[in-house]
């Protein structure tokens, strides 16, 4: 059975309006305004991270990248970790404790990109600077120790990741963790409307503008922006987690059938009445979800 937290947090998205912004492309045309109009939002990691995890800033090709790891600990594994937000929002404070707490339970060093958001870049040229970080972390401490982790957008730009790693003959990360991906901004997969009016988080209006912003002047279908299209051959292990309260479910399932049929090993994830990124929410079951991520990684 579902914690009463878990049971509890499609209440708490609908009182914050969390949808709102989503159910128009108007809604997100008038809310990327707002946010280019104002001040820069905070990507800097919480102080309090500090009491568990050692943090340091670096740049490297233009990019500000963090680079997080255990509190005092020189560790052997490496890890990419590519956030959410649609490729327009910024780094969120669950993010950070998710990596915080990964770091510690699987004694890791994650670099944590602050990519920058859609449209200053697009996915023609985020993509292959990402896939540079780990190629970088790869070359570094070997395949075997490196993982590359995504969730919601970061999740589709892990697989854009580990599809290009592959073109260029790198060996694939021991592991690529995909929470909640998002990989297909078409917006054209009958099941969305199927699962929409169940999802108190997201809509396809608003998504799908904001994957227009990013995916620039490439089209829509190009895995770069919509992996779900590319070739899924040789990617490695993969591991994925999804909620059934999520539209993203969706491409999920779609991706599992495709993934499955080209041979991939991939350890799949589906939480009945869980929403969206629910591994990196404060609930119960993110807890569980994160101990399968660990193992995915150091297994």
């Amino acid at each position: 059975m579902s914690s009463l937290a878990s049971r509890l947090m499609p209440a708490v998205m609908t009182l914050r309006r969390s949808k709102q912004v989503f159910t128009t492309a108007d809604a997100m045309k008038r809310k990327l305004a707002r946010q280019a109009a104002g001040r820069a939002p905070n990507s800097r990691p919480p102080a309090w991270l500090s009491k568990t995890v050692d943090v340091r800033e670096l740049t490297i090709a233009g990019w500000t990248v963090y680079e997080v790891s255990p509190k005092g600990a020189t560790p052997s594994r490496r890890a990419l970790y590519l956030h959410g937000g649609c490729y327009v929002f910024e780094i969120a404070v669950q993010h950070w404790l998710f990596v915080a707490r990964l770091a510690v339970e699987t004694n890791t060093r994650f670099l944590v990109p602050i990519y920058p958001l859609a449209p200053a870049e697009t996915a023609d040229t985020i993509v292959p600077k990402a896939t540079d970080l780990a190629a970088g972390l790869i070359e570094e401490v070997g395949a075997d120790n490196t993982s590359v982790l995504g969730d919601s957008a970061g999740g589709g730009m892990a697989l854009a990741v580990a599809m290009q790693l592959r073109d260029r003959g790198i060996a694939a990360p021991h592991s690529t963790v995909l929470i909640s991906p998002w990989l297909d901004i078409t917006g054209t997969d009958p099941q969305l409307a199927v699962i929409a009016p169940h999802d108190p988080w997201l809509a396809v209006p608003g998504s799908h503008f904001a994957g227009g912003v990013y995916r620039g002047p490439l089209s829509e279908t190009d895995p770069l922006v919509s992996p779900i299209y590319g070739d899924l051959s040789g990617l490695g292990s993969l591991t994925m987690f999804s909620g059934t309260r999520d539209i993203l479910n969706a491409d999920a399932t779609k991706f599992l059938a495709l993934a499955r049929a080209a041979g991939l090993a991939i350890d799949y994830h589906e939480m009945p009445g869980m929403i969206h990124v629910f591994p990196i929410l404060p609930i119960p079951e993110a807890k569980a979800a994160r101990a399968l991520v660990a193992r995915s990684m150091v297994g």
